[in-house]
Order: C-alpha cells, then sequence, then structure tokens
C-alpha cells in the first residue's frame, strides 16, 4: 500500500508541478500563445503520443475488446448523468459535459494500473485509454465547438493515429526504430504544453470559479463511483478487470479536455480548470482509499 502510495505521488506531484510553471509564466507576464499551442498539441503532440504510446502494448485482442465495450458504456453512462446534472443545475453543458465525462487515464491511470495488477492491468488500461481519446476527439471537440463535423474529423491526425496504432496492436508490430524514437520525443509536448497552458489559465482564476470547480469535482467523484458500481455488475466483470474498471472510473477528470473549452467556451475555460485542479488534488486522498478498500 505505501508503495501505491508513493506512486501515486509521483504520478500526480509532477503534473501539479508543471502546471505551477504555467502559474509562474503568467505571473510573470512572460508572453505565451494559447491558440498555437492548442493546435500544436491537437495535430503533433496528440497524434505521435498515441502512436507512441499504444503501439508499444501488445494485448491479447478478446480481452482487450471486451474492456472496451464496458468503456464505451462507461462513457455513455457519465454523458447522461452529467448531462442531466448540468441541466437541473442550470450550467452551461458545452463547457462542462466533456470534463465531466472524460477521466485521466493516460499520465495517471495506466501507471497506476501497471502497478497495481502488473502487465494484465495495464493491457485492460490501454483499452479504457482507446476509449477516453477517442471520445476527446469527438465529444471533447464538438461539445465546446457545438457542432459535429465529420469531415473535420476525416481530415483529423489523430483518428488515424488511433487505427494505425491499432492495427500494430492487433499485427503485434512495432514502429521502426527511428520512427517510434521521434514519435516518442514530439509525443513528449503534448502533456506538458497542455499542463503549461492549463497553468496560465489558474493565474486569473477568481475565487468563484474555484468554488464551482470543487463541488462540480465531487458530483464528479460520486457520479464515477455510482457508475462504476453500476457497470461491474451488469457487465459481470472479477478480479483484475473488475479492479481496473473501478480504478479507471475513479479517476480525475482529464487534463486534456481543457484544451478545447479554453479554444472554444473560453469564457468557461476558469471553472473548467478549478475543476481539474480540484479534481486531481482529490484523486491525492481518493485513489488509496479505492485500492485499499474496494478492489
Amino acid at each position: 500500500m505505501e508503495e501505491l502510495i508513493g506512486h501515486l505521488l509521483d504520478v500526480v506531484l509532477p503534473v501539479l508541478l508543471c502546471v505551477l510553471v504555467g502559474f509562474a509564466l503568467a505571473r510573470l507576464d512572460q508572453p505565451f500563445d494559447h491558440k498555437m499551442v492548442s493546435r500544436l498539441v491537437a495535430n503533433v503532440g496528440y497524434p505521435t503520443l498515441i502512436m507512441a504510446h499504444l503501439s508499444a502494448q501488445h494485448v491479447a485482442l478478446g480481452a482487450f475488446f471486451e474492456m472496451l465495450l464496458a468503456a464505451v458504456a462507461w462513457v455513455a453512462c457519465a454523458g447522461g448523468l452529467a448531462l442531466g446534472f448540468l441541466a437541473i443545475a442550470g450550467l452551461e453543458v458545452r463547457a462542462f459535459l466533456s470534463p465531466l465525462m472524460l477521466n485521466n487515464v493516460g499520465n495517471i491511470g495506466l501507471p497506476i494500473a501497471a502497478l497495481a495488477f502488473g502487465a494484465p492491468g495495464l493491457a485492460y488500461a490501454v483499452a479504457f485509454l482507446v476509449v477516453t481519446l477517442a471520445g476527446i476527439f469527438t465529444i471533447g471537440i464538438w461539445v465546446p465547438r457545438g457542432r459535429v463535423s465529420f469531415g473535420e474529423l476525416a481530415r483529423s491526425p489523430v483518428i488515424y493515429a488511433v487505427a494505425v496504432a491499432l492495427v500494430l496492436m492487433a499485427t503485434d508490430t512495432h514502429l521502426p526504430r527511428p520512427i517510434d524514437h521521434a514519435f516518442t520525443i514530439l509525443g513528449g509536448l503534448a502533456i506538458p504544453l497542455m499542463l503549461l497552458t492549463l497553468g496560465h489559465t489558474l493565474a486569473t482564476l477568481s475565487t468563484g470559479a474555484l468554488w464551482r470547480g470543487a463541488y462540480l469535482a465531487l458530483f464528479h467523484l460520486a457520479m464515477m463511483a455510482a457508475v462504476a458500481f453500476a457497470l461491474v455488475r451488469l457487465f459481470g466483470l472479477e478480479g483484475t478487470a473488475r479492479g481496473v474498471f473501478i480504478l479507471q472510473c475513479m479517476m480525475p477528470v482529464s487534463v486534456a479536455t481543457y484544451l478545447y473549452v479554453e479554444m472554444y467556451q473560453s469564457e468557461h475555460a476558469q471553472e473548467v480548470a478549478g475543476l481539474i485542479l480540484i479534481s486531481t488534488l482529490l484523486a491525492v486522498v481518493v485513489l488509496p482509499l479505492v485500492l485499499t478498500f474496494w478492489i
């Protein structure tokens, strides 16, 4: 248990430190082009990150697609509950729906699953990552922007990156080493730039935005716990599959969703930044408790 807590802190604290650097840049009045950074992450960072990350994971397709289906159900249930909550609360759906639906199953979920459950756990967690990435680059863009564009989706580098990575996984094929190394370097742009952008926005965060972020983070936590409890029973998940499913459901809000809220719903970016910040801080307490008492 101490090792898991230590690893959780090793993962979460660097995230918070990167956000702090972005915060400091804003306070020091350093130039920071949000639009340029957002486009760079969406068109270069994410596609290469996906290729480098997913193509390295070779799993049994049967188990992979079983968890993939459960993860799709997770996103659908979370989306329905979040939509109802936002309607009742009178909050802007276009700003808050995708953050409440999609969790940080990448840079936090994968390493925690690997440490808790080993290689089989990592294989199941990758299925969650694929569904979450698909959600980020469809729902995560379409909802904040307010329109669906399949033509634009067809031109998105991310879609082709996911498709190629899945073929590589299915055929147990590795990328050529120079390409793999290049994609690893370029993919390394995505998360740091995204966290710097979040931190830069937090520098202008108002107290009201922080309070709204706090109660939305608590709702997100309660909603995800309910969804996890219901779906593990519905799908009859047991053992490692059950543990990984619950763990990924309880991850904090995805930082990636902020990118598109900032681009298309900038007037609500502070509140979403507060939601992500509080949700990530809660993970330091919640995830060890989940690992101890629920899994």
